[in-house]
This record gives C-alpha cells, structure tokens and sequence, in this order.
C-alpha cells in the first residue's frame, strides 16, 4: 500500500485557511478541502503547502494529472520537499512513468535518506520493474529505518514470493498482521502466500478477515477465488472473480484466475474470452499470454505471438517469473507451429530461469528412493502384512509427471460410481498426522519399521476418512498424485485393498514433456534440467522394479499410455474391471466428464483420444544429449524402437 504522504506544515498568513482545509481533508470531505485549497492558490500560486496538500487530495481521488501539476508546482519552488517527492512519484507510476517516478523517490532519498515512506514506494516500483533484488533491499532499508513499518512488510512478503522463497514471506506478512492485525493488504497477501504454500484453508481464514475489514478489497477478492477454487468451491470462487473485477474491470490478474476456473470446468471458449480481456488490460503482462497457449493450439497467423516476441525484447525489464511465464508460451507457440528450432532455446531459458527460483537437492532427492527400497524388504512386507483397512474405496493412480495419469482419471470419472479427486496430498498427509499423534520422531520411509498392526490401521482409517468426505455416495475415490508411487508399500500396509493403477509412458516422451511444462509454483523441482529429469527417471524405473518384486503380482494394474491412445476400449475395459467396476460405455467419452481437472494437462484431457502425442520427442532429438546421457538404456531402448517401448 502506498499512502499520499501526511500532511505539510503550514505557514504565513494564510494559516487559518490553510488549516481549515486540512482539517476538512482528514474528515474525507473532499470538495470543501479542495474548495479552500483553491482559493488559497487563487491569490497565492506558488504557495507551496497548498499546493502539495491538493496535490495529495488530487492523488486520494485518482486525478493523478492534476496531482502530478500541483506538486510539480510546490517543488518548483523548493525540491527539498521529501514528501512531495514522494507524492510526486506514486502520481507518475499511477500515469505509467516508471523511470521518472523512481527518480523522484531517489531524489527524496537523497533529500532525507532515511525517509522510509520513500524507499517503500521506491521499492514497488522496483518490484513492477522486475528489479527484485533492488526492491528487496529498499525494503530492507526502509524496515532498517522502522522495523514496525507494517506497509514495508508486507511489501517486502511480496518480494520474497516472487523469488518463491514462501515461507520467509509468510513470516514477513505475518509480523505485519501481528503489528496491525487489521491491515487489508497484509492480510490479503498473507492469504497468497498461504495459497501457494498449499495451505487453501488457511489461505480463506486469511483472506475473510481482509474483507471483513474491507468488503472492496479487490485483491483480496481475487485471491479468495483461488483459494476457493483449491477447495473445490467453484461457484463461490467464480462470484468471488467477478465481484473483483466489478470493483477493477482493468484487474488483469482476476481475468487470469476467472480464466484458469473456466478452463478447470471445461468451459474453453469461456476461458479464451476471458483470457483476452486479460491481454487487452494488461499486453505486457506475460502471465495471460502463457495460459492462452496452455488454454488452447497456436495456429499460424495469431497476433499474440508476435506481441509475445516483442515483450521478450525487452524481457530482462519483467520480474523474474514473468520473464519464466514469456519463455515458457513462447516455446508452446513455436512448438505448436511446428518450429523446433525457435521452440528449444526459449524451453531452455524458461528452465534456467525457472530453476534459478527452485532449492533442490538432488542427492537427497535420490537417496530418498533408495532408502525406500532399503526399508520395504521382502521380509518386512511379509512380517506387516494383514493389518490395514480393507476398503475397496481408494483407487491411487501412480507414475512419473506427463505420463498419462490424468488421461487415466479422467477415464474413471466418467463412471457414474467413481468420484475423481485428482492431485491430493491426503496420504502424505494421514502419514504426517500418524507420526504427530503417536509422537514418531522417525521419518518417512524409516517410521515403517516402527508401526504396528495397529496403526497402520489407524493410517488407513483416517485416509479414508478424508476422502469419504470428498463424496459421500462414490463407491471408488481415486488420488491421482503421481509421486505416490514412493507410498506403494506403505499404501499396501495401509490400505491393502486399494486399487493401484500404474501408467507408464515412454521414457524420453515423459521425461521431455515434464522439461517442456512450467509447473505451477515449481511444483516438481527436477523438471527444469534435462540431466535432473532423467537420473529421476531412472530412480523412479528402479524403484517400481522393487515394488514389483515385493508386492503381490495382482496388487498393482499397469497400462501403457501407448497402448492406451491405440485401443482406448481394450485398456479401459481393463481399468474399470481393475476397480472392481461393471462396464460403463461413458468411460469412452471420458472429454465429457463434468469435473474439475487442475493439472498441465488441462486442455488435452477435454478432447478425444489423440496420438500425436506418441514420439513427440522425435522433433527435438537434435537438441537432448544431456538427457539420452542421463536416461541410460531407458533412451537407448527409446531411440532404438519407433514407438518407444518401456
């Protein structure tokens, strides 16, 4: 937030007027404040309180020409005027004059360098430059000045989500909310922060209170959407949206959000219109042009590519994940143009920046598959065997990222009887609360060895307990959260009738789709270095060859995205019967299903079966040594076998 700067002293013979008005300026009655004003300037034209308080009045009511005129008048007559300068500066940035407002705060700086109002505006408009650094440490600055200084706060959070660091951000609006527990904006960016945490609960608690304060709170608005939204709230998140944009038609971020909601439901041509009411209010904004390429193919002849390639001119002025979001629909656009060569180099810059943003431990990352082969032995699985809960409910359906595994969902959801919940992280989490109510100090694969009949019991019953909340009637809830495979002994323990889908893809074309996706909110760290995707990969082969040797033979189904795309009947005849399921013939028109569906593969799965998917990989052979290298025989078998065998 940035605040017109308080009020100058008055002085000369004018006081009693001049005092009068501010008087009736802090009451809010604007006209009669902005009618004394006048008068005072009428016979005195260069008095410079008069000038630089409806200057501010001015700036209050939006009238930001007129603001920037009277306040440039005031400091005609004296440029030592900390606050006008800084009053000055928000006008130019509201009139989209960047450069000149920045040089307005640093003059103000220079002027009184421990102005801390200065250097958080100063710091905005940094961040809206994408200088995220600078910005940072004018914050810093400011907050050196005035710890308590609750706007810099919460300004500084903003910093610190764009460089994804969320938990240091949480805690930065977090000491704003503690300082002035009725702070709109803080609260409203504490609820982001929580979002992209994946705390939606928390995130709404957040975001209620900012409205509650301030029932226009359009930010706020806009991220209740989406937290609603996580919470399978679609309609209220939808109202919330459009009473955002009601309050700020220009608000590009809210036509982004109402967009993405549209494009979950299916409602594609919804979703475009409304991605281009995004793009018209905002064009350089790269954030709506990377869901219009997700949201739909690019075909020769669309003028947003061309604005898209002008934008990245000038990328290095855009913060940091806009310059990701430009690269990463640039490559779409190209790739859907059939042009690899233009395609490659902006995947490639899309993921050195992307990944810049990302901390991932790879060798932790590694030894956490081999300590799973480590703890789930033969023998253990044998000497845990027959505790658990029994429902048939669960269905997981497990594989790596971009293997097909919410094409397979997607066919289950069209079965009357199958609720699909997608991507839940409900088995980490009953894992998680376990080990809080029993006070299990040891982690995850290690606790294993700890439980008794018992509490794997307890671990199946309160998965269930989560899921049956999903739907009260379905008689098969599915998960289909890919990384699950890294539960499977554990899900067996657990949940010993669970149905476990496995989907398999060809290696290279799993491994380049995952390089090829800008994931929301780095959501699978190793996506953005082709070397890190396939020593994943290869991790991920070794560690389903152990489950298939540890589990029973008939506990796990696996399909084959090929097999699938060339006799969808066959195989999804086999899916169904899997689950315990009569026949539906629906299960064939799964792009009908009526559901939300929140992955990468938004827009595929609301189309009939298609191959062109199968050795798309083929195009960008040229350019993806590094990971032929990493994938090991996985690539040699791919490269060798036309369509890619696994």
């Amino acid at each position: 937030m940035k605040p017109p700067a308080p009020p100058v002293a008055a002085g000369g013979d004018a006081k009693q007027t001049l005092q009068l008005a501010m008087q009736l300026h802090r009451q809010g009655r604007f006209d009669e404040a902005a009618r004394l004003y006048g008068l005072l300037l009428a016979k005195r034209p260069n008095d410079v309180d008069a000038n630089h308080m409806l200057g501010a009045l001015r700036l209050q009511q939006g009238r930001n020409e007129e603001a920037i005129r009277l306040m440039s008048a005031a400091l005609k007559v004296n440029r030592r005027l900390p606050l006008t300068l800084t009053n000055l500066g928000l006008a130019l940035e509201r009139t989209g004059q960047p450069a000149k407002a920045l040089a307005a705060y640093d003059e103000a700086i220079a002027v009184k360098p421990d102005y801390a109002p200065a250097l958080n505006n100063r710091g905005l408009a940094l961040l809206a430059a994408g200088r995220i650094a600078d910005a940072l440490a004018s914050f810093d600055k400011a907050l050196a000045i005035d710890a308590n200084y609750v706007d810099a706060l919460s300004n500084r959070g903003l910093v610190l989500l764009e460089l994804n660091r969320r938990e240091a951000a949480l805690a930065s609006f977090d000491r704003a909310v503690t300082i002035n527990p009725n702070h709109p904006d803080a609260l409203a960016n504490r609820g982001r922060a929580l979002l992209e945490l994946g705390r939606p609960d928390a995130a709404l608690a957040s975001l209620e209170r900012a409205l509650a304060i301030h029932p226009g709170h359009a930010l706020a608005l806009n991220h209740r959407g989406g937290a609603l939204t996580e919470l399978g709230r679609e309609e209220e998140a939808m109202a919330s949206f459009e009473r955002a944009l009601a309050l700020r038609p220009d608000f590009a971020e809210a036509h982004e959000n109402k967009a993405s909601a549209l494009a979950q439901r299916g409602r594609m041509a919804e979703a475009a219109a409304a991605i281009d009411k995004a793009i018209a209010v905002a064009p350089r904004r790269a954030r709506a042009y990377f869901l219009s390429t997700t949201f739909a193919k690019v075909k020769p002849g669309d003028p947003r590519v061309q604005a898209m390639e002008k934008l990245a001119q000038e990328q290095n002025a855009l913060p940091v994940n806009e310059q990701i979001d430009l690269n990463f629909a640039l490559a779409k656009a190209h790739r859907d143009l059939g042009d690899p060569a233009r395609a490659f180099p902006r995947l490639v810059e899309g993921a050195r920046l992307r990944r810049g943003t990302i901390a991932y431990d790879e060798t932790r990352a590694l030894q956490g598959f081999e300590r799973a082969r480590a703890t789930f032995t033969r023998e253990l699985m044998e000497r845990a065997s027959g505790g658990g809960d029994a429902s048939r409910l669960p269905v997981f359906i497990i594989g790596m990222p971009r293997s097909g595994t919410t094409l397979i969902e997607q066919i289950l959801a069209a079965h009357p009887k199958v609720f699909a919940a997608g991507e839940i992280g409900d088995f980490d989490k009953a894992v998680e609360a376990l080990r809080t109510k029993e006070t299990i100090a040891t982690p995850y694969p290690e606790l294993v060895r700890e439980l008794s009949a018992a509490q794997f019991s307890a671990l199946g019953a309160d998965y269930l307990r989560r899921i049956r909340a999903l739907s009260s009637a379905a008689e098969r809830i599915t998960n289909k959260t890919p990384e699950n495979f890294t539960f499977l002994g554990l899900i067996r323990l657990a949940l010993p009738k669970a149905q476990i889908i496995h989907v398999r893809r060809d290696p290279v074309d799993t491994c380049f789709s995952i390089f090829s996706q800008n994931f929301a909110q780095g959501g699978v760290p190793y996506a953005y270095d082709l070397g890190e995707i396939g020593r994943i990969y290869r991790a991920y082969e070794s560690l389903m060859e152990h489950w298939r040797m540890v589990l029973p033979a008939d506990a796990m189904l696996e399909l084959r995205y090929e097999d699938v795309v060339a006799d969808l009947e066959t195989q999804a005849r086999r899916l169904v019967a899997h689950c315990g399921l009569e026949w539906d013939p629906r299960c064939l028109a799964f792009q009908n299903a009526e559901r939300p569906v929140r992955t990468a593969s938004i827009a595929e799965v609301r189309q009939p079966i298609y191959a062109s998917s199968v050795g798309r990989w083929r195009a960008y052979e040229a350019f993806l040594g590094p990971l032929f290298e990493a994938l090991g025989p996985s690539a040699a078998a791919s490269r060798e076998m036309g369509k890619g065998a696994l």
